[in-house]
């Protein structure tokens, strides 16, 4: 079968199962069997393919209409330019958090810093940062072992481990040097709110990594409060957070001797990441 044909199979099974991305779905997915980009893929899209390849395309389809993440499905997902491997026990990395990295390279480009990566996942923050400030060290922790074995390979992948390390460690527990910079993406969405998730993120990505607790403030406020030990003075927090929490996040860090530098607004203008800088 032809590559062409073989796309609209799995759009149009897609497309039955009411998947807006069914297009876009059934072209990463084949193009991830074939080992070519998605744009290589449809430009030869007169080419045949294997038994084998079509075997698995139709298993990935299938899996793709139960909803299953394609992140998911193919093992990895692009941010900062970059394939990060990624699996059911890490989030999948999102747009809006390269924003966030966006925002603090502008602050540091060109400077040499140590920093903390707050739960840390696939290290796609953590590495992210470190191939941009190319003499800076970055140190990842996660309570999670299997999330920190996904960052090692990434590390490995990336060729970054002379400049990058990983702990497992309850940042409650985390005490170490003073950093320059923290930066963390923590679960901030409320515990009434997860039900009501897409199934995709609910049924597949890691709890863990999402319950913010009641009001979905819970690990903002921890982070928040630990930071104040461990940060220079002068040094930044950069932290991610829930459509509507601005207001108190702002104020938790005010009360916590940070100063706001910066609100990093999504694609549809909600404030997502507040930069502070710690003032004593």
């Amino acid at each position: 079968m032809i590559t062409r044909s073989l796309l609209l199979i799995g759009s149009n099974e897609l497309k039955r199962k009411n998947i807006e991305t069914h297009q876009l779905d059934s072209e990463i997915i084949l193009a991830n069997l074939v080992k070519v980009s998605r744009e290589q893929l449809l430009l030869d899209d007169h080419k045949n393919v294997t038994q084998d390849v079509y075997k698995k395309f139709k298993k990935n389809i299938l899996l793709r209409s139960k909803l299953k993440p394609v992140a998911q499905i193919i093992n990895k997902k692009e941010f900062w330019s970059t394939n990060f491997l990624v699996g059911k026990d890490t989030l999948i990395p999102r747009p809006e958090t390269e924003l966030m990295v966006e925002a603090i390279l502008k602050i540091f480009k060109g400077k040499t810093i140590n920093f903390l990566d707050v739960g840390t996942g696939s290290g796609c923050i953590l590495l992210s940062l470190l191939k941009e400030l190319k003499n800076s060290k970055g140190t990842g922790i996660d309570i999670s072992p299997k999330s920190i074995n996904v960052c090692k390979t990434n590390i490995d992948k990336l060729r970054l481990f002379n400049r990058a390390r990983v702990k497992c460690v309850d940042f409650e527990n985390f005490n170490n040097e003073k950093f320059d910079l923290i930066v963390s993406n923590p679960p901030y969405i409320p515990s009434r709110e997860l039900a009501n998730l897409s199934p995709e993120i609910r049924n597949f990505e890691p709890m863990q990594a999402l319950n913010g607790g009641i009001d979905g403030l819970d690990l903002i406020a921890k982070v928040i409060y630990k930071t104040e030990e461990l940060l220079k003075v002068n040094g930044i927090l950069a932290i991610e957070i829930h459509i509507d929490q601005y207001r108190k996040a702002s104020q938790l860090l005010v009360k916590n001797n940070f100063r706001i530098i910066e609100k990093v607004k999504d694609f549809k203008t909600n404030i997502r990441c507040i930069l502070g800088t710690k003032v004593k």
